[in-house]
């Protein structure tokens, strides 16, 4: 099949009512360029609070390369214009301090990347080096973050054990744990589970689920089953486009697209 043969322009993308809808994070004609290679086109989108919205699409369909720029993971790899709105301000404005912003703006990665220290310390360096030092405090942050990772039970008894001594699903749920130590209102994860065997997926996609009760997430999968199962919305991206954005459960049973259908059905992907 040739997937260029879709007409890019022809795009269906959801809006929401601010009077009904709380946003968590929108973007305004958000573009990103590698070099010359104009990577993410025309990016206009809003996504709710309290709700999970997937990226879809091909590889290479732009989805990682938008979910980056949302916490500016882009800077000093690639130009990206346009605006991102959080909290009335434009976080992709040259006067944000990136590091204060991203501790608002949290991100888990496709592969587990604990710290080589103790599980302890994996969730209070951050925490420590933003002059939280009283170990009381300390000791509630890291019980409450490893409870909202679903992982407390499983380590409560040796955290101060090597956290590479952990399994795979359980140093990404850690991981998850140290983002939102820092008490993040959006959490972006990128392909989170794509390393993981199903069990430790599914422990990681329940985790996803209980956390939308306190957190945004913006999650990038190439699985359209962990999609369908976890996310609220779901916006299907193609060669550096957003072709469709809606409910999940629209995208995936009645799709507006003729790209997204096909996608969606396994034609190409």
């Amino acid at each position: 099949m040739d997937v260029g043969q879709y007409d890019l322009n022809d795009t269906a993308i959801r809006t929401f009512d601010p009077k009904e809808h709380e946003l968590a994070i929108s973007t305004d004609n958000l573009q990103v360029f590698y070099g010359d290679n104009h990577a993410f086109y025309d990016g206009s989108l809003q996504f709710e609070r309290y709700k999970i919205t997937a990226l879809i699409g091909a590889s290479g369909s732009g989805k990682s390369t938008f979910l980056r720029s949302l916490n500016r993971m882009n800077d000093g790899v690639a130009r990206v214009d346009g605006q991102i709105w959080y909290r009335g301000l434009d976080i992709n404005s040259p006067r944000i301090n990136v590091y204060e912003m991203r501790k608002h703006v949290g991100m888990v990665f496709q592969r587990p990347n604990p710290f080589s220290k103790s599980i302890r310390e994996n969730i209070t360096f951050a925490l420590k080096e933003n002059g939280i030092k009283k170990k009381q405090q300390l000791d509630q942050i890291v019980e409450e973050s490893l409870k909202g990772a679903a992982l407390w039970d499983e380590v409560k008894d040796i955290l101060d054990r090597s956290a590479l001594a952990l399994s795979g699903g359980q140093q990404q749920r850690l991981c998850i744990a140290r983002a939102i130590a820092m008490k993040p209102d959006i959490l972006l994860m990128d392909e989170p589970a794509s390393a993981l065997d199903p069990i430790s997926t599914l422990k990681v996609e329940e985790t996803m689920v209980e956390l939308k009760k306190k957190y945004t997430i913006i999650i990038v999968t190439h699985n359209m089953q962990q999609a369908s199962r976890v996310s609220d919305y779901t916006a299907f991206f193609h060669l550096g486009h957003v072709i469709e954005y809606d409910k999940t459960k629209n995208v995936f049973t009645l799709p507006q697209k003729k790209a997204t259908d096909d996608y969606v059905s396994g034609n190409f992907g």
